[in-house]
């Protein structure tokens, strides 16, 4: 992309978020994933909303991701969001992790060990939403340049000691009205949630560094299920606890 383009992108994104409408595609889509995060930094700095947490993604074999979720739109569970807030009311049930200090901009990498020291570990519902009328139909890229097509972020309480938890091995169950859609042991898609925190500490190490209290969801254990207005979800994950929504209005 030409940096016109990347500027246009960004604005028609930014109007999108501020006038609740929906657009259908982005007239050139990103080719790669810097040019998507430089879109989604123009946004946020085009919309002027805090950001309170991200959403991460650290693929084995693939390049590091990460889309920005606006302070706004992290809620605690039990949550209630609106049609109007989040209207493709899609879900996904996750593992999320709050940096207790700061991570600083430094030259070396952070290690998963001062990562491990450096969180605590939540149950969460990835809230997925989207500016395009149609989010799953765009590319990738496409998607990650509307954050990771994130509508927004619902925590549990959260456990400061978590040594004891085997995470990828978590015992999971989703459940939809009173219904249970899922259960199972494990699910998340690399096998390793604390990679994604990781990823992400790094990512922002050459740009000004995580502040304490910053929040990392890191991945769907349950796919990603669009419900209806007025449908309730919970996710709970055995010795972790559990999350909450429902849609309203």
């Amino acid at each position: 992309m030409t940096e016109s383009e990347i500027e246009t992108a960004a604005d028609i994104l930014a109007e999108a978020r501020r006038s609740g409408t929906q657009i259908e595609a982005l007239p050139v889509t990103p080719s790669s994933v810097a040019e998507a995060h430089e879109i989604q930094d123009r946004v946020a700095a085009l919309v002027g909303e805090p950001i309170g947490a991200f959403k991460a993604g650290a693929p084995p074999d693939g390049e590091p991701t990460r889309g920005l979720i606006e302070a706004r739109m992290v809620r605690t569970s039990p949550a209630h969001m609106s049609v109007a807030e989040v209207p493709h009311l899609g879900v996904e049930g996750e593992v999320a992790f709050r940096f207790t200090r700061d991570m600083p901009a430094r030259a070396a990498p952070y290690t998963r060990e001062e990562i491990a020291q450096s969180v605590s570990v939540l149950p969460a519902i990835e809230v997925v939403s989207s500016r395009f009328r149609e989010p799953t139909s765009r590319p990738r890229l496409e998607q990650l340049a509307d954050c990771g097509i994130n509508g927004g972020l619902v925590l549990g309480r959260e456990m400061t000691d978590w040594s004891h938890l085997d995470l990828p091995n978590l015992h999971i169950t989703f459940v939809v009205n009173g219904e249970t859609v899922l259960e199972r042991n494990g699910g998340h898609p690399t096998d390793d949630p604390l990679a994604a925190a990781i990823a992400l500490a790094n990512m922002w190490r050459d740009a000004g560094g995580l502040k304490a209290g910053h929040v990392v969801t890191t991945g769907s254990w349950t796919g990603m299920p669009f419900l209806r207005p007025g449908d309730h979800c919970v996710v709970r994950f055995e010795k972790l606890g559990e999350a909450e929504i429902r849609f309203v209005g």
